[in-house]
């Protein structure tokens, strides 16, 4: 149920803080006082479109929290989303302002997405608009199949599951004849890529090998280039290197004589580096001689790591990918190959879905026409307790077996006749707001007991109704709320009597402001707002009669 609304800065309310109880909860007070915001400001918190305008004025933003009880299906939803729940409540509470919108569940940040979806199971709203919404065919179909329980629902999923595989087959079929057109152009590039890829004889992992084998050969390579031009440059062949420089220096200088000491000096030192260098020239060539390196096996590695990077950058990222691409080119050249042969088996496959698919619609179509007796019988018993004394309804079911949808074959229609002598007609035609709202009354009334939800909103229940049908409302409310926690605005003392906790909302101007104030009453206050409900702000001793009269006489209704 839902236990408390807090209201900051919203429209007149400053702040208003609500503890409803278990029943039949009654919110009454003047026009323009507010009572319509207040609920309004559930459908907020619940994720209806929050207008800036809605914020109090003087105040930068508005806020709404709702605390309701925990059940074990809100414990589960909350447990897939990981959002705690410590105790046997869980808040949803929405903060807005001109810049920003921000939901909460449990105080972790949200969306209104999951605030919707959480809502689906803690609370029914009706309004006004939802009479409107009553004309609907769609939303007759949905409320007969929400009244048919779960047997229909599970019908529904098995028609939804055979309507899917068979318009995935439909698909298949088309794209089949669109490829028959195109078999020849299309079965030769499947074959090239296939062979292509096969040609190439992938090894998985390979291509990371083989990249590091061609860092490590770049690097030889880099390494041998720099050695050789080393070597060459101290005793390479030629009039350049090193060593054949200073040996030819060395000779110069024996043919200038050895009679200076000094000459003989200059060329013992380069008798010394001339044995350094061919020394230094030996080194290297041992150390190149141990470098392992093939040019054909790095021409090898290249020519392959380019091939594997080709059909990687074509096909896909990785070797899997490109080898999966493959397989499923391989596939779809199959069909092409065989084409007629899996024409037909996609055919009988689609024959046998629409017969699936036929079989479960039309399971469906049988136990809806059963629940739309039941339903019938139920509201007529409803509606008859609401002021319908000669009321004649009976849903219209239209089963249509070429029709694929993941509804099955049928469309429905409410038909009704709400007055002795008037045809039945469907429920389009009715134009009385106060008609409506009562049929919706006796149809929440059937589906309170189907979709668990324990918590019910009326708003404006009591249009275009009062006097007799007025207190055949209040019954069927009082009633209601023996299994369900129901809240309801009304202007009617005949339905305000009716309450288990009556809250007034008054607007108040002080200080050059207005705002709206809301108050449990307590008995004495009961009494009070009874009374100006039955047509009076100066409550004198006969209407104060009248209104504890209609409390007791509300009061022996219950028990």
């Amino acid at each position: 149920m839902l236990e408390e609304i807090h209201v900051k800065n919203l429209a007149l309310i400053e702040e208003s803080r609500i503890e409803f109880g278990k029943g039949l909860n009654i919110l009454t007070g003047e026009t323009g006082a507010g009572k319509s915001v207040l609920l309004g400001s559930v459908n907020l918190a619940l994720g209806a479109r929050a207008d800036k305008d809605l914020i109090r004025t003087g105040a930068e933003e508005a806020s709404v929290s709702l605390v309701f009880s925990l059940s074990d299906d809100v414990r589960a939803l909350l447990s897939d989303w990981d959002i705690p729940c410590d105790d046997d409540s869980v808040m949803i509470s929405r903060k807005f302002s001109a810049t920003k919108n921000v939901f909460k569940i449990n105080g972790e940040p949200s969306n209104a997405r999951r605030v919707k979806e959480l809502a689906e199971l803690l609370i029914d709203i009706h309004g006004q608009h939802e009479h409107q919404s009553l004309l609907s065919t769609v939303r007759q179909l949905e409320m007969l199949d929400a009244f048919g329980g779960k047997k229909v629902s599970e019908a529904k999923l098995e028609v939804r599951k055979a309507a899917e595989r068979l318009l995935a087959l439909d698909e298949e079929l088309e794209e089949l004849n669109s490829k028959q057109r195109e078999r020849n152009r299309e079965t030769d590039l499947l074959q090239y890529e296939v062979n292509e890829i096969d040609s190439a004889n992938i090894v998985i992992g390979e291509d990371t090998e083989l990249e590091e084998r061609y860092r490590m050969m770049v690097s030889s390579e880099k390494l041998m280039e720099h050695l050789s031009e080393a070597m060459n440059l101290l005793a390479g062949e030629g009039m350049e290197s090193a060593g054949s420089m200073i040996s030819r220096s060395i000779q110069a200088l024996n043919r200038a004589g050895s009679d200076s000491s000094e000459i003989s000096s200059i060329a013992s030192k380069l008798s010394d580096a001339e044995a350094l260098i061919g020394d230094s020239a030996i080194e290297l060539s041992r150390f190149l001689g141990k470098l392992e390196f093939s040019p054909e096996e790095f021409s090898e590695t290249e020519e392959r790591l380019n091939l594997l990077n080709s059909l990687k950058n074509r096909f896909g990222d990785d070797l899997e990918t490109v080898l999966k691409y493959r397989d499923e080119k391989e596939t779809e050249l199959e069909k092409l190959l065989n084409l007629e042969e899996y024409l037909q088996k996609t055919q009988k496959l689609r024959d046998e879905a629409l017969k699936a698919y036929r079989a479960a619609a039309g399971e469906l179509t049988r136990l809806r026409t059963g629940a739309s007796k039941a339903f019938s019988e139920k509201l007529l018993a409803e509606l008859k307790e609401l002021s319908f004394p000669d009321v004649r309804f009976e849903i219209a079911i239209d089963s249509d077996e070429e029709k694929i949808s993941a509804n099955g074959f049928d469309s429905v229609e409410f038909m009704i006749s709400a007055n002795l002598g008037e045809p039945i007609k469907p429920m389009k035609n009715v134009s009385s707001g106060g008609e409506l709202s009562r049929i919706m009354l006796g149809i929440k009334t059937i589906l309170a007991g189907e979709d668990g939800i324990d918590a019910l909103i009326f708003d404006e229940i009591d249009a275009g109704i009062s006097g007799r049908t007025a207190w055949e409302v209040a019954r069927k409310l009082n009633r209601l709320s023996k299994e369900h926690q129901v809240i309801a605005i009304t202007h009617l003392a005949q339905i305000a009597a009716m309450a288990d906790t009556h809250f007034e909302i008054s607007k108040e101007s002080s200080a050059g402001k207005t705002v709206t104030d809301i108050r449990k009453l307590d008995r004495d206050g009961e009494i009070g707002e009874l009374a100006r409900l039955l047509g009076t702000n100066e409550a004198g001793e006969a209407t104060l009669t009248n209104a504890k009269e209609l409390k007791e006489r509300a009061d022996a209704e219950k028990k």
